[in-house]
């Protein structure tokens, strides 16, 4: 039983690519089934995000499974053979390994560290569950990668630090005011990344949100949606003087807030702290408003060099995770190879039993006259010396050595059993 992953990123494929290999809605569940029908494929999982679509499998001839895979990928989305060939990476037995336990640990996204990918691995796996397509590799193989990424998780700050600009903005904030639930927040504009920094510091439990713009009604749509209040867009100025939070984004071309007016809204203020983000481009707020003493102002330059000190962090962190990756591939490795001999021990067993049925059989034909008592005496002797006696090759078979494969093969012959029938099964 071999590992084999067969599929595409981000890394090697655009995304027009990707979505023309995407297992979306009814397509997931009919690829999957086809997958599993195929007939060097004994068990299958299919992983399809955004980021990547990825075929999972247990095979036995890797070559031939993994022309079976390409041709299933080209026929069932209706694409050009060799075109895909050129868009595939393939791994096999521990770069399959390494490659599933990158993917759920988050050190194989396109942003190291990112959690969504974990419930994504999940998700697929649930529902091959469900549809009943995987078995005792793949099952204990998902279920290791999972328990791969949580330790990844808990020993490194794989997933600390904010790698976004609107993250960003959220733990500057964090780092002025301890407890933002009790702050009141304006967002001012509707630029994409003020909105959504603006719903990352609703999510950390700011409760008080003002939204202004210089169109009232989009404005008012915005405070109904962040369960907010609307200000009139000529009277923000007034509205900052109770704002601790301000982050601002309006496509103006001017300063829209100054320093004389800063130095007001702060006397009125009675100078307690305010922390403002201006992620607009030309920027909004005088950067003057800076020199004032208790006011944070952080533009869109200031938000990058963050994140990008953030983004080294992860990768310092990322070493460590790729170091716990390599040590848990050794760990299944040594599960995966003690599979070898299941088949052997489970005919060794039955080899066993049917000895000592034939034996009892003989024994009791020629004892007619005892009693259930006496018999069942006996059957429990007769069991516990087959115990015995198959306990120790037993327990060298599930050891791991590197002359298993040798003591396969002599049980095997000394006591006449062929354990391919259990293999199969």
């Amino acid at each position: 039983m071999k590992v084999l992953v067969v599929g595409l990123n981000h890394k090697i494929a655009d995304l027009d690519v990707r979505e023309k290999l995407a297992f979306n809605g009814p397509k997931l569940e009919e690829g999957l089934l086809k997958f599993k029908e195929l007939p060097e494929v004994y068990e299958a999982i299919i992983l399809s995000t955004c980021n990547r679509v990825e075929l999972y499998a247990n095979v036995r001839d890797i070559g031939k499974a993994s022309e079976s895979i390409k041709a299933f990928l080209s026929e069932f989305h209706s694409l050009n053979r060799g075109a895909l060939d050129n868009s595939l990476y393939i791994y096999d037995d521990t770069k399959a390994l390494k490659h599933i336990f990158r993917v759920a640990s988050s050190l194989d996204s396109m942003v190291i560290g990112e959690p969504q990918i974990l419930g994504q691995i999940k998700d697929a796996f649930e529902f091959a569950l469900e549809k009943k397509t995987t078995g005792i590799l793949l099952n204990k193989l998902i279920k290791k990668a999972i328990s791969v990424a949580k330790r990844v998780r808990t020993e490194t700050k794989i997933a600390e630090n904010a790698v976004s600009i609107s993250f960003a903005a959220v733990e500057l904030a964090k780092k002025i005011f301890t407890d933002l639930s009790t702050r009141v927040f304006m967002l001012l504009g509707a630029g994409e990344m003020a909105e959504l920094a603006a719903k990352h510091l609703i999510s950390t439990g700011v409760k008080e949100v003002l939204v202004s713009n210089r169109t009232y009604e989009r404005a008012c749509d915005l405070a109904k949606e962040f369960n907010g209040q609307p200000v009139k867009f000529d009277e923000f100025i007034q509205e900052i003087v109770r704002s601790d939070i301000v982050i601002c984004s309006t496509g103006a071309q001017d300063y829209i807030l100054k320093k004389n007016q800063m130095q007001r809204v702060m006397k009125d203020r009675k100078q307690k702290q305010v922390f403002i983000i201006d992620i607009s481009v030309p920027r909004n707020i005088d950067p003057e408003i800076n020199e004032i003493d208790n006011v944070y102002l952080y533009n869109i330059d200031d938000l990058q060099g963050v994140v990008n000190g953030n983004i080294f962090e992860r990768q310092k962190e990322a070493e460590k995770a790729e170091k716990i990756v390599e040590e848990e591939i050794e760990t299944f490795l040594k599960w995966q190879s003690s599979l070898d001999s299941v088949p052997t021990i489970v005919a060794l067993r039955e080899r066993a039993e049917e000895i000592k049925k034939e034996e009892l059989d003989k024994l009791l034909n020629k004892m007619p006259e005892i009693g259930e008592k006496e018999k069942k005496a006996i059957e429990y002797m007769a069991t516990a010396i087959i115990n015995k006696l198959i306990h120790p090759p037993t327990v060298a078979l599930k050891e791991d050595s590197e002359d298993r494969d040798i003591m396969i093969a002599t049980i095997k012959r000394l006591y006449g059993i062929d354990a391919e029938e259990n293999e199969e099964e």
